[in-house]
């Protein structure tokens, strides 16, 4: 079965992968700002979120196979064949994204990574351990999502950010099955497509705010290195979450980076 989504807009499909700690609610600005600009704007529910069937083993295989068939789902011709996607990912979505676009190229026209890294290791053991006790320990001393999410977000956003997105953030992370959340956090700990990020050849936005402690930006800017069409943003003033701490800034970075990469644009190498 697909994973359940929410989508506004006719155009080129821009579709957008939430993070462990999110849903589909986390786009809920860009679905609709996106598709007044002419696109397709689509954010799922990852497997096991919302009313997305969940799966097993919970992977990033598994994860990469259904969205590789709602993207098919998306962009089917009548002859059969497929278009290309625009494919932006935040967090563990960008990570799926990642595995999304190396198993099947040929489906992704442009990546955008919003705070995303391409393995988790590149995050220190200590504070590894901290994020994911941070999240697993409360729930097994009974603490609720939401409950969860009201201690989390605070400490995860920035100075800058807009309260109501901070709040939606909250909101979102809330709503998430504990169950599905553990598993999704180990599929997270085992990441790791460093290697393989030279094979990426579509162009590439790497975006990440200033205040991320995960997903810094001098880790973000690492990425780069391997991605031989990539350009870097930073959003000041915000954190884990730029495109709802700061959504205009987020959103006019984005279109910024596709109308620079539209296709038929002549192109030289790296972006910057």
């Amino acid at each position: 079965m697909l994973p359940r989504f929410t989508t506004l807009g006719r155009g080129p499909v821009l579709l957008m992968l939430h993070d462990v700690d999110g849903s589909h609610l986390a786009f809920a600005p860009q679905v609709e700002s996106f598709a007044t600009q002419g696109y397709q704007a689509v954010a799922w529910d990852m497997p096991g979120y919302g009313h997305s069937p969940p799966i097993e083993p919970y992977d990033f295989k598994g994860l990469a196979a259904r969205c590789v068939a709602l993207i098919e789902a998306l962009t089917q011709r009548p002859d059969g064949s497929h278009a290309s996607v625009i494919l932006l990912g935040q967090g563990m979505g960008g990570m799926v994204a990642q595995e999304v676009v190396l198993r099947r190229p040929e489906l992704v026209n442009r990546l955008i990574l919003i705070s995303t890294l391409g393995a988790f290791d590149d995050v220190p053991a200590a504070q590894r351990d901290a994020y994911v006790n941070d999240r697993t320990i409360p729930l097994e001393a009974g603490v609720s999502m939401r409950e969860l999410a009201q201690r989390l977000v605070p400490r995860q956003v920035g100075p800058g950010s807009l309260p109501e997105g901070a709040l939606l953030a909250e909101h979102a992370l809330g709503g998430v099955y504990p169950s599905i959340f553990r598993c999704a956090l180990d599929a997270l700990l085992r990441f790791d497509r460093r290697g393989a990020l030279s094979n990426v050849r579509v162009p590439t936005l790497l975006l990440s705010g200033e205040f991320d402690a995960i997903a810094t930006p001098e880790r973000v800017q690492a990425i780069a290195l391997d991605l031989p069409m990539a350009r870097c943003t930073v959003l000041r003033g915000v954190g884990r979450w730029p495109n709802l701490e700061a959504p205009e800034d987020f959103d006019s970075a984005v279109l910024s980076f596709l109308s620079d990469t539209a296709p038929g644009m002549q192109r030289t190498g790296e972006l910057h």
